[in-house]
């Protein structure tokens, strides 16, 4: 067993899938990921498909939504939560006309769900492929998290100071901030340099008193972090000049991706704080 001299900086949560989230002190994890995380999300009427911001042609600007709970979730009891428009309109999970309300704001309509469709599918905008039939991508949620959940693939996702720092390097005139990567535990690895994060693949981190998480995967990254969100403006140099140069082998994938961050699964619940000594057990 080794520890990695890393602390928990910071934890976050996202009420609703590609909505903005809550940045917590503290949390409970349990083996279906941080507890409250993604509970919600939007869903296409027509298609039936999450909706995504892997999609910013179909659905821009939906960085610009905020989703907060209502009160504390608790492990028995799903809580309602308040949804932020752009325009600053608010909205409540519960009311009668919510899915009317969201529809009429997004010019499409959708459904506020709980419970992911059976197979469900996002689509996925690719930049390199502008203009070409492959541009838009359908991809499989929750590919290694429980399912009808709305998580991307795994139930948690990991990222270091170290990675940010490095990026931060390769491309200076880049704001790299935690928000662009919507991590749900952010490590303070001072001292460490690079995407330090690469070598736990395998292994087994131990958060604080009780959690520990099985890394499983690289966690592989797409248009998202380039877009615009609060005063983050859009640069697509942050994909290209400083993810684009981190390709480890993303085990689910078989092959190398640009990556930033890890993918985990739970297997042992627990609370986390911030300040939590985080170790890597080999």
């Amino acid at each position: 067993m080794t520890t990695t001299h890393a602390i928990v900086a910071t934890l976050w949560r996202y009420p609703a899938k590609s909505m903005m989230g809550e940045e917590l002190n503290g949390a409970q994890v349990t083996t279906g990921g941080l507890l409250g995380d993604r509970v919600y999300s939007l869903v296409d009427a027509e298609t039936g498909k999450v909706i995504s911001a892997k999609n910013p042609k179909k659905w821009p600007d939906f960085f610009s939504f905020r989703a907060a709970f209502t009160s504390p979730p608790t492990p028995d009891k799903l809580q309602p939560i308040w949804i932020t428009l752009p325009d600053g309109t608010v909205l409540h999970s519960d009311q009668s006309d919510i899915n009317e309300k969201l529809s009429k704001f997004l010019g499409h309509p959708v459904t506020i769900q709980t419970q992911s469709p059976q197979d469900a599918k996002l689509e996925q905008y690719w930049p390199e492929f502008a203009g070409e039939t492959n541009e838009i991508s359908n991809e499989t949620v929750a590919g290694d998290a429980p399912k009808g959940t709305f998580f991307d693939y795994a139930a948690m996702h990991l990222l270091t100071t170290s990675s940010i720092e490095a990026m931060q390097q390769l491309y200076p005139k880049g704001r790299f901030e935690v928000r662009r990567f919507r991590p749900n535990i952010m490590i303070d690895t001072s001292g460490q340099s690079g995407f330090v994060e690469n070598d736990w693949v395998g292994k087994i981190v131990k958060i604080g008193t009780d959690l520990r998480l099985q890394i499983t995967d690289p966690c592989p990254r797409c248009v998202m972090p380039t877009l615009a969100q609060g005063d983050l403006p859009a640069d697509n140099g942050i994909f290209k000049n400083a993810i684009a140069k981190n390709r480890p082998l993303v085990p689910f994938a078989n092959k190398e991706l640009p990556s930033v961050g890890v993918y985990a699964r739970v297997l042992q619940a627990g609370w986390v704080k911030r300040g939590d000594e985080v170790i890597i057990e080999n």
